[in-house]
């Protein structure tokens, strides 16, 4: 698995997402918990759908944003974990509940290959 660094897969405003395996890829994100994680939110369930990527994502179990009923809830599997997370070295843990997100990849997105389709540059 090649790991990637954050600045080439989402620039804030614009989101630019590069994916240079094209379609199919498999994604973990555990995005920055600021303003911005509804873009980073919005951006894995569109990769989802267009191209049929696996994203794994790590976020805050917060279910009453708008980002949580736009692109999760009935739209990817949603696993919440149990007690708080802790990040790091830090001694103490995170002050809000975490879930782990699943958008299952397409059937026929294997292997960064999608058949027949024109893959789309970002702009």
């Amino acid at each position: 698995m090649k790991t990637i660094n954050v600045k080439n897969i989402l620039q804030s405003k614009k989101t630019v997402y590069r994916n240079p395996g094209g379609g199919g890829s498999r994604v973990f994100c555990n995005p920055p918990y600021g303003r911005e994680i509804g873009k980073w939110v919005e951006k894995a369930y569109q990769e989802n759908q267009e191209h049929g990527s696996l994203v794994v994502m790590l976020l805050p179990a917060r279910t009453d944003t708008r980002w949580f009923h736009d692109f999760i809830y009935r739209k990817a599997e949603i696993r919440f974990v149990r007690g708080r997370l802790k990040f790091g070295d830090s001694k103490n843990s995170a002050p809000f509940p975490s879930m782990v997100v699943i958008f299952r990849q397409k059937e026929g997105a294997e292997s960064g290959k999608e058949e027949g389709k024109e893959k789309k540059q970002a702009p």
